[in-house]
């Protein structure tokens, strides 16, 4: 019987072990699992840094909480205030403070009433991690388990810094970080002592911020804890006679706005769309440079207000690690209702003549051109277009060089005309210009002039990737680095600042992936001696105290002003306009945009002007006044320029010309002994382009006449008559006057002979006759007809053409 007792409760003691292991290890897995994973949830706020951590802006977390990320470090201050405020044994004990809960429950007893609860920093965390929890006594006790079960998951640090990113600092203010910004204007790191302080009272009463009441409550417990900070060593006499002297925070401060437009581009691209999103993002920005940016286009956006020009934006980029330093998408000031708002820099914009650097580069590199060849500057019309110059002036030839100096329109039309429309058109495409989507037939030979659109940062990044291709062409012996022309970049990695030169790297090759760097360096060169129309229609220079190479572009209608500038170490980008694209007179990027340009780089720090790379260089003898390879019948000069520069024909404009004796008249054979004959080079240019030529160049010299007894066999030679309008086969559109009438037309003649007399004829209707200016205003109907002009030595031009009218 004894035995059967025993193994029954043997039996029932082994089964109420069972029970309890298992009661055990449910409450054991219970208490792993107890913490909520993640621990807090709730959405923070978007915060922008620059690279020294310090605040750009923030935006506020979809729930309306000024509640920034979690920060791993809390300042010391804070630690020993909050401490010493809420939990002085918070350094040893587990979770739980017997001590502090032994006191709480005889301060309520005498009192009454619950005047302190006990609980530890770590429970702290808890309730605020389980936020509308009730405070009753089970919660406490849930409370006090979870704080145990903290403690074992987490350091003292850690536990520290989810208190400091959670508690509530009053209003909508959630976080020290947040808080220190609210109501002090910094960073948590640089708070003093009786900032620290007030911030470590705040969360066990948070309403006592309000700035209209609960002032004095707020300072007696500041000052309380700045005591007791004193007992404990943490401050000397000294130092809490300062800290009692400082004054409470007022109504909470603005966050810094220092680059809002940066700021919406990051929420975008890295909180908006992403489900893995970041709320703290540290950029390349530099805060001074971003803080001189915002000054200085505020202090023009002022001026420039005054008619009717309301924005404007500006980039700058480090060129070696392609790093954005400033950010200025629009000023702020503008308003809303001059669309402030709108991030100008990744807007597209019609170029104007900003791209017209890029074209001069590619015709150097191909071997097209020298930088002195000469182009033809003269009223041009092509393929239904009819680009003008700014002035609508002319210089009959103009050297590529001096063209981009002045920044001349007709001849850069040209130029990309003999380039190639489909080649200039693949060549933006590969310095990553996005805005180029369309066939190149879509933009036809307007687009060297402004015929599409770009964005700022892209156009600003591609004169970056040139300096640094520059830059890089001796560290690499004479080679390029593929990697050059990369896209910019805004966000801060521990790699952003890498700026090293692998020679050895398999991204470095040979050939120039875009331009050559002596192609660079000759468009570089022209582009720091651009120049400007003053008052009076002529040209300046705009002095500038460093070496700049810069450009500006108009866009059709004063709609875009732009001007963008590089040196070895910056590139800078300025973009001036209205944002809903209304023009205005003026709007012009030498006059609204170059001195912002200007004054940017101003407080840049100067650099030294880019090497030459005479490794990418040959000698060409070329001829003086042309710039095209050298005959051996005209003046030269000797110069360095590209390798292509062999594919560069010979001048066209220098021939040998036969004369009498005299040297006063052209002869021939048929009408002069060859023996008798003086050969005598002339620099020729055909007759329209002689026609403006010669009234800018005075020592032009014209060829000699035909004598008299020779001109019959070379009147057809000579062609000393063309028209400058109309072109062949020309459709004229023709408005309508308010008579109902056609307007009338002008055409245009040149003749070599300044004292040439000209006969016109329209449809075999003689009209009259002209001398020195050889231009007539003419109102034919519509219909096709026939222009026929004969000069006094019966030399005879004629010309088809046909009127459009239109109403």
């Amino acid at each position: 019987m004894k035995k059967i007792l025993l193994n029954t409760y043997h039996f029932l003691f082994q089964k109420h072990l069972r029970k309890t292991s298992v009661v055990l290890l449910l409450l054991g897995i219970w208490y792993y699992f107890a913490l909520p994973n993640p621990l807090f949830n709730q959405p923070t706020s978007m915060v922008l840094e620059d690279k020294h951590h310090h605040l750009l802006g923030a935006k506020i977390a979809k729930d309306g909480q000024w509640r920034f990320p979690h920060q791993v470090e809390i300042p010391d201050k804070f630690v020993q205030a909050i401490t010493q405020f809420e939990d002085r044994r918070f350094f040893y004990h587990p979770g739980i403070d017997p001590i502090g809960i032994g006191r709480a429950f005889l301060q309520n007893v005498r009192n009454q009433r619950v005047v302190s609860g006990g609980s530890t920093l770590s429970m702290q965390v808890i309730r605020l991690a389980r936020q509308g929890k009730a405070r009753t006594i089970s919660e406490k006790i849930i409370e006090i388990i979870l704080a145990t079960r903290l403690e074992l998951g987490y350091s003292k640090k850690e536990i520290l810094a989810l208190y400091a990113a959670n508690a509530p600092f009053g209003g909508n203010v959630v976080g020290l970080d947040a808080a220190a910004w609210r109501y002090y204007g910094k960073k948590p790191a640089l708070l003093s002592w009786a900032e620290a302080a007030t911030l470590a009272v705040l969360p066990n009463s948070p309403a006592l911020i309000h700035p209209g009441r609960n002032r004095a409550a707020l300072l007696a417990k500041r000052n309380r804890l700045l005591d007791q900070l004193f007992k404990n060593g943490n401050l000397d006499d000294l130092s809490l006679d300062l800290a009692k002297a400082e004054i409470l925070p007022q109504k909470p401060l603005p966050l810094p706005r220092l680059a809002p437009h940066l700021l919406d581009r990051a929420y975008q691209n890295h909180f908006a769309k992403n489900k893995e999103s970041v709320s703290r993002l540290t950029t390349t920005i530099d805060p001074h440079i971003q803080k001189q940016t915002n000054r200085i286009l505020a202090k023009h956006q002022e001026q420039l207000s005054g008619n009717g020009i309301y924005n404007a934006a500006a980039i700058i980029q480090e060129v070696e690690s392609g790093n954005i330093i400033a950010y200025v998408g629009n000023v702020v000031g503008a308003g809303a209702e001059h669309n402030e708002q709108v991030d100008v820099i990744k807007a597209p914009r019609s170029t104007g003549s900003i791209l017209k650097p890029f074209l001069y580069a590619a015709t150097l590199q191909d071997g097209l051109i020298f930088p002195n060849s000469l182009l033809s500057d003269v009223p041009t019309q092509m393929q239904g277009y009819k680009p003008e110059n700014y002035h609508l002036s002319y210089d009959g030839a103009v050297t590529a060089k001096r063209a981009l100096i002045r920044s001349l329109n007709v001849p850069f039309v040209h130029l990309l005309k003999d380039f190639g429309l489909e080649h200039f058109h693949f060549l933006l495409k590969k310095l990553k210009l996005t805005t180029i989507s369309q066939p190149a037939n879509y933009y036809g030979l307007p687009l060297i002039l402004g015929g599409a659109e770009g964005r700022l940062s892209e156009i600003t990044n591609a004169y970056t990737g040139m300096a640094r291709t520059l830059n890089h062409f001796h560290p690499l012996d004479g080679r390029y680095d593929t990697r050059d022309f990369k896209t910019s970049n805004y966000v801060y990695t521990p790699t952003t600042n890498n700026t090293s030169i692998d020679k050895y790297a398999k991204t470095v090759v040979k050939e120039a992936p875009i331009f050559s760097a002596s192609a660079i360096y000759h468009t570089f060169e022209a582009m720091q001696k651009v120049e400007r129309p003053n008052s009076d229609g002529n040209w300046e220079n705009f002095n500038s105290s460093q070496q700049i190479a810069w450009k500006t572009g108009t866009s059709i209608g004063f709609r875009d002003a732009w001007a963008i500038g590089v040196t070895p170490k910056y590139a800078v980008g300025v973009w001036v306009g209205n944002a809903d694209g209304e023009g205005r007179p003026g709007l012009l990027g030498v006059k609204a945009a170059a001195p912002i340009l200007f004054d940017l780089f101003d407080f840049l720090p100067a650099t030294d002007w880019f090497e030459p790379p005479f490794d990418d260089m040959e000698s060409f003898t070329v001829c003086q006044q042309s710039g095209y390879r050298a005959l051996g019948i005209c003046e030269v000069d000797t110069i360095s320029a590209n390798p292509a520069g062999t594919k560069v024909v010979a001048c066209p404009h220098h021939r040998l010309v036969h004369l009498d004796k005299s040297q006063q008249y052209q002869v021939n054979n048929s009408c002069e002994s060859p023996s008798d004959m003086l050969h005598k080079a002339f620099f020729v240019l055909p007759p329209v382009e002689e026609h403006y030529y010669r009234f800018k160049n005075p020592n032009y010299q014209t060829l000699p006449p035909f004598r008299a007894d020779c001109a019959a066999k070379t009147q057809e030679q000579s062609k000393p008559m063309q028209l400058i309008y109309p072109k062949a086969d020309s459709r004229i559109f023709v408005p309508i006057d308010i008579t109902g009438a056609l307007s009338q037309t002008i055409f245009k003649v040149a003749h070599r002979n300044a004292d040439a007399l000209v006969y016109w004829h329209l449809d075999d209707t003689y009209l009259g006759k002209t001398e020195t200016f050889h231009e007539m205003a003419l109102q034919p109907a519509a219909g096709k007809h026939t222009l026929v002009l004969v000069d006094g030595k019966g030399n005879r031009l004629e010309r088809a053409f046909e009127i459009l009218g239109r109403e």
